[in-house]
């Protein structure tokens, strides 16, 4: 007769539980998985068959009671490591957005926002096409398979355990927040730069013609002119994005070692 006794039982939980939750929190975060879009059965399911899979090969786990205080705090701390991953991948993602908007700002289209369903508010068209194309160069990088591989990677670099999270690991994560400014604007600049020279030569020319009724040829040229310079921006957006999306993994792949202190 096979009997489980309740250690035994605790440690076949544990061992799915922590890489369970882990992997949860991840793909509740991460780019493309957290979209609403995405039924939460879907994801539950994802972050399951990803437990089941790499559960074998992540060693003896934690021998904690998943039912005590300390595995509590290991549930917690397996949610902030992998809210803490996906949110690093997401930068990048941010900064498109951030590029979108300043763009469509420039354009005059800052008036024709809609519903975005993966932030939840309102955001203006360009910055919705912008954000949809980077999601599509994401899937055509695999980048959505290297963020997994980092995922399993980070066990070894960052066991299960009740050992306090280094705080290098948030001030790596603050400091890589700042760079959403740095490569919106970066990707925006040339469509910036040039609808600016042509507000700066509408604006001369109204002054040396005053009867040039500059509000209604402004708007159109300007519209057009940005469309232009979309169409021109669009062919390298991949080459662009690529280097960005490498950063991010590479970022993923130091925090944990970040978190361990190490």
């Amino acid at each position: 007769m096979l009997s489980v006794t309740s250690g035994q039982l605790a440690a076949w939980v544990a061992s799915f539980l922590w890489p369970f939750v882990r992997m949860l929190a991840l793909v509740s975060t991460a780019p493309i998985l957290s979209d609403p879009a995405v039924p939460r059965q879907v994801k539950v399911a994802l972050a399951a068959i990803l437990a089941v899979v790499l559960a074998p090969a992540l060693g003896a786990a934690a021998a904690v009671p998943p039912v005590s205080a300390a595995g509590v705090w290991i549930l917690v701390q397996q949610v902030l490591i992998g809210v803490a991953m996906g949110f690093s991948m997401r930068l990048v993602f941010a900064a498109v957005q951030a590029a979108g908007e300043y763009i469509g700002l420039q354009m005059g289209l800052s008036f024709a926002s809609l519903i975005d369903p993966s932030s939840g508010g309102q955001s203006t068209v360009v910055a919705r096409l912008l954000s949809l194309l980077a999601m599509l160069i994401f899937l055509a990088v695999d980048g959505h398979l290297q963020l997994i591989a980092a995922l399993a990677h980070s066990f070894e670099t960052l066991p299960v355990g009740a050992a306090p999270l280094a705080a290098g690991g948030w001030l790596l994560v603050a400091r890589s927040g700042g760079e959403i400014f740095v490569i919106g604007l970066m990707l925006a600049l040339p469509l910036v730069t040039a609808l600016l020279t042509l507000n700066l030569a509408m604006g001369i020319l109204n002054r040396a013609s005053p009867q040039f009724s500059i509000f209604a040829v402004g708007f159109p040229l300007t519209l057009l002119a940005g469309t232009a310079m979309l169409y021109l921006l669009m062919p390298q957006l991949p080459a662009f994005l690529r280097p960005q999306f490498e950063a991010a993994i590479e970022l993923v792949t130091r925090l944990p070692r970040a978190l361990a202190g190490s």
